[in-house]
């Protein structure tokens, strides 16, 4: 008897997410983002499995690493603990009347992708010996996979907007106000960016701390613009 083929990472991320959203009202801000991120990883893991990447296990080591630390900031705030200073302001405010779906789907995303994403390949570069080289094939391959991302996030936007039916032009020119303060490729290169400067101060850890602590405030002072209330202005 053959030794049992191994467990593909890839497929729990997904499943634990699915969790997520089972355990989560579709209302919910953190189920809003989850809902997002979930297609984002359903469509790049099948890029990754159907397109000729240089590196694909650099990518999908590094899909692992990135949604353990959105599933570690999950945990915490299941255990009544206060998440980083990136994610705080999507957990304070997943009930908060007034945010519209793309609103809190955005802020996660900037949380996930502006603070997390540096630290997760910072810590995939180490875990496989090698180093970031943004003339490298594996920047490379990590850029080809902002299109897909782009896509996935244009159509689930779309998606959210058909729930907003009947609200104000004046909110919702508002509203596409506040969504213009995101962009998917910006965020991205920016991460990549602070990688690097991570990955320069690695072996000093308070000089690692304080650039980590220093991005999560930022990051978490864009989550608190783009989750400014909006569908109740000129009520």
């Amino acid at each position: 008897m053959g030794a049992a083929a191994p467990a593909d990472p890839i497929a729990a991320v997904i499943a634990r997410m699915q969790a997520i959203a089972a355990g989560l009202p579709a209302a919910d801000g953190v189920a809003r983002f989850n809902h997002l991120y979930l297609e984002v990883t359903q469509a790049v893991d099948g890029q990754v499995a159907t397109t000729g990447f240089a590196d694909p296990a650099f990518l999908s080591a590094l899909d692992v690493t990135f949604a353990g630390l959105y599933f570690a900031a999950v945990d915490a705030a299941a255990a009544g603990q206060a998440p980083s200073r990136a994610w705080a302001p999507l957990f304070e405010a997943r009930g908060r009347p007034g945010i519209a779906p793309i609103q809190f789907a955005l802020a996660g995303m900037n949380a996930h992708i502006n603070h997390d994403l540096p630290v997760a390949l910072v810590k995939t570069f180490e875990a496989l010996r090698s180093s970031p080289d943004p003339n490298g094939p594996v920047h490379a391959d990590y850029e080809r996979v902002n299109a897909t991302i782009g896509a996935v996030e244009r159509r689930v936007k779309a998606e959210y907007a058909t729930g907003l039916a009947g609200v104000a032009d004046a909110v919702l020119g508002h509203l596409d106000d506040v969504v213009a303060m995101w962009s998917i490729e910006e965020a991205r290169n920016a991460a990549w960016q602070h990688c690097e400067l991570l990955w320069a101060v690695r072996d000093d850890p308070p000089l690692y701390a304080a650039a980590l602590d220093t991005l999560g405030g930022l990051c978490g002072l864009a989550s608190r613009g783009l989750l400014v209330p909006v569908l109740d202005i000129g009520a």
